[in-house]
């Protein structure tokens, strides 16, 4: 049964990817009922020639630490796609954020991100941002949370003619399902309009599927689609992609 799982996990193509304004902190919990450290790191790699030469490589590594009421995330992530000696992506960033339990309901959330991708235009991307978590629902199988948030955000563009300054909403709901004790499923959709003028938007929609080889080992496959209202110059509106690779968690 694993055998099968690998190889339909492998079936799938990679997509272009995108610039990872929106990144799924909800998929980078590490779901667990005991206290102290725990992470994980994952990469991707492919390489392909034909007509060109094309490269994809992506490595992240997550570091977690929880007592009885709070939690610390450590994000980062580097991600290279390359065709015909030209990058088409090239995104470097780091995600910090602290999350503390008020009760079986609600937690508070406060967090900061640095992210770089010069093929976007974004020389550089910083947010702090804070608010409410919710848990509405928690189950063996079944998990459901919101959260609807605030941030600063400050982008800088390569040649540095425009800067933002903003100020927006940061709104998700999330549903994670475990059907067997080796595959966990997580959908979570995003909502990022600024307070200033609602036109201004990003829309993130991710699929994750985690299928767990070995106590360690596991095969991640996850589909993601962003709409983006007023992207970076030179950049479109609608990204999306499909990436798969490995995580080892210790």
């Amino acid at each position: 049964m694993r055998l099968l799982l690998l190889c339909l996990v492998f079936a799938f193509i990679y997509a272009p990817g995108y610039s990872q304004l929106i990144v799924n902190v909800e998929n980078s919990r590490i779901h667990t009922d005991t206290t102290g450290w725990k992470g994980d790191m994952g990469t991707s790699f492919s390489f392909q020639k034909n007509t060109q030469q094309i490269l994809n490589v992506n490595v992240n590594a997550h570091l977690q630490y929880k007592t009885e009421k709070d939690l610390y995330l450590l994000l980062t992530n580097y991600s290279l796609l390359k065709g015909n000696n030209q990058s088409l992506s090239n995104n470097v960033f780091f995600h910090l954020r602290y999350n503390r339990k008020f009760g079986k309901v609600v937690r508070w959330e406060a967090f900061t991100q640095w992210q770089q991708n010069r093929v976007t235009n974004i020389d550089v991307r910083g947010l702090v941002g804070t608010g409410p978590r919710f848990k509405l629902a928690d189950s063996k199988k079944f998990k459901l949370y919101a959260a609807s948030l605030a941030m600063y955000e400050y982008v800088r563009d390569v040649a540095a003619v425009e800067i933002h300054k903003d100020m927006r909403s940061d709104n998700y709901v999330s549903i994670s399902y475990f059907p067997s004790s080796v595959i966990d499923m997580t959908a979570t959709t995003f909502y990022q309009p600024l307070f200033r003028y609602i036109g201004d938007y990003r829309i993130l929609n991710q699929f994750v599927i985690n299928i767990r080889a070995t106590k360690r080992l596991s095969i991640v496959t996850s589909w993601d689609y962003l709409y983006d209202s007023y992207p970076a110059a030179g950049t479109p509106k609608v990204n999306y992609t499909i990436n798969n690779g490995f995580t080892y968690s210790f």
